[in-house]
C-alpha cells in the first residue's frame, strides 16, 4: 500500500494553491473555481478545495489521505465488513471512509504503471 492521493478542503484554499505551487514547486495540472489539482511526479495528485466547492462537505476533519489499492471493489468490500462508516458517494477511482479516529480517509485504485498494469 502507498499514499495514492491528498486532499484538503480549507477557508485558505488559494492560498494552499499558491503555496504548492509557489513555494513547493507543484505542478498544476487544473484549476476551476475553489478547486485545484497538482500531478505530482509519480503522476498522483494533490487536491485543494474551497469550503464552497460542492460535494466535498465531508472532508471537514482535516487533510484527506488516500491509500493505493490494487483492488478498489474488494478493498471496499472488506471495508463493509469490517463495519466502517463509508463516507460521501464512491468515485470511479476512490471510495472515502471514516476511520477509528473520526478522520476521513480513501482508498485510491492504483495508478497503470506504463504498459497498462498497475504499479507492483
Amino acid at each position: 500500500m502507498a499514499l495514492g492521493w491528498l486532499g484538503t478542503r480549507t477557508p485558505h484554499a488559494r492560498a494552499l494553491a499558491n503555496f504548492y505551487a509557489n513555494v513547493l514547486g507543484l505542478r498544476a495540472t487544473h484549476t476551476e473555481p475553489g478547486f485545484w489539482v497538482f500531478t505530482l511526479p509519480d503522476g498522483n495528485n494533490v487536491e485543494v478545495f474551497d469550503p464552497a466547492y460542492p460535494g466535498k462537505a465531508h472532508f471537514d476533519t482535516g487533510p484527506v489521505a488516500g491509500f493505493t489499492v490494487r483492488d478498489l471493489p474488494a478493498a471496499v468490500a472488506g471495508l463493509r465488513a469490517a463495519g466502517v462508516e463509508l463516507v460521501g458517494g464512491p468515485g470511479p477511482t476512490w471510495q472515502h471512509f471514516r476511520g477509528p479516529d473520526g478522520n476521513v480517509y480513501e482508498l485510491v485504485a492504483a495508478l497503470a504503471a506504463p504498459g497498462g498494469s498497475p504499479p507492483a
